[in-house]
């Protein structure tokens, strides 16, 4: 038998429930996975909201990391007693057990700590497809990102310094820009006293960026498509305020701009591919330039005390469950 937390109805944290389930044996293609750390992403507050919808009830979580107690026939690159995390497949993480596709997990190096690697599965994977092929950055560039103290954000902050990119994080709050400083943020702005397109010209002397990394969405979308160059590029991956709806002539009236909202799902496959990624970020993390911990740690019977502090803008880093 395992814990999970279940939801039966969309709503506030209050509906994330623990319960006892049945785990049962992996069946052919799959994997068991006992979780040593399950991460808490916004994206698992879209899909409790309704955001994202999902046949109910449903477990809840994409993100976890721990050890292959048992594998199903067929499977020939995951065995028993591997350290793995994954990010994609069903929703259901927030759990001490449970199976899986043995495709989607990613081997953990023995020189990486479960501590460490539950801060990289989505985030840090999240940071290298936005940066390694949603807009390539090759270094030199100046780049605009928001949440940059946010659980993507540090480690994007990392990545950032480690490609000799100049980058200006939108942050909440003086405290979350010292701290997205410390982490390799060049400049940062604090969004609740400052104007952020005004202080993006004023730091890029009049220019603007070439491209926007923008998890915020309706509430910042003029500003983001007010600090693009001519033919920029804003890159809405996020919408925690609220969906983008845009007229597309107001591109063209701001310098022909582009737009796009990509999925790690279309990213990230096949397998093989999946497995470079995970190869490029854990060779950061490896040579020191990517330094990764939780910076809150919840037990899995208090997931929704784990959303209340997502949701309030209290959290910096990234966020993890025990189970």
């Amino acid at each position: 038998m395992s814990k999970a937390i279940r939801f039966y109805e969309i709503g506030g944290p209050e509906v994330l429930k623990l319960e006892t389930v049945e785990v049962g044996e992996p069946g052919p293609g799959e994997a068991r996975v006992r979780h040593s750390y399950v991460a808490v992403n916004f994206i698992d507050i879209y899909f409790r909201t309704g955001q994202y919808p999902l046949k109910l009830p449903n477990g809840i979580g994409s993100d976890a990391v721990g050890v292959v107690e048992a594998v199903g026939p067929g499977v020939i690159d995951i065995r028993v007693g591997d350290r793995v995390g994954y990010l994609i497949g069903p929703q259901g993480a927030y759990s001490d057990a449970r199976i899986l596709p043995a495709d989607v997990l990613i081997p953990i190096p023995e020189d990486v700590s479960d501590k460490t690697a539950s801060t990289l599965m989505m985030k840090g994977m999240t940071a290298q497809y936005l940066f390694r092929q949603v807009y390539p950055l090759k270094g030199g560039e100046t780049i605009l990102y928001y949440a940059a103290a946010g659980g993507v954000g540090l480690v994007a902050c990392q990545w950032a310094r480690a490609l000799g990119v100049t980058m200006i994080g939108v942050v909440s709050s003086d405290a979350k820009a010292e701290t997205a400083k410390a982490h390799g943020c060049t400049h940062t702005i604090v969004s609740t006293r400052e104007d952020i397109a005004k202080r993006v010209r004023e730091l890029t002397d009049g220019k603007g960026v070439p491209v926007a990394f923008d998890s915020v969405g309706r509430d910042t979308l003029m500003a983001s498509l007010d600090s693009l160059q001519p033919r920029g590029v804003l890159v809405s991956n996020g919408t925690s305020s609220g969906p983008v709806v845009i007229d597309t002539r107001m591109l063209a009236a701001k310098g022909s701009l582009w737009l796009t909202r990509p999925a790690m799902m279309h990213y990230i496959h096949p397998r093989a591919h999946m497995l470079d990624m995970a190869k490029e970020l854990f060779d950061l993390v490896r040579a020191g330039k990517i330094v990764c911990e939780p910076k809150q740690i919840f037990a899995l019977e208090d997931a929704a005390e784990a959303h209340r502090a997502l949701e309030s803008r209290s959290t910096s880093g990234a966020t993890v469950l025990i189970p």
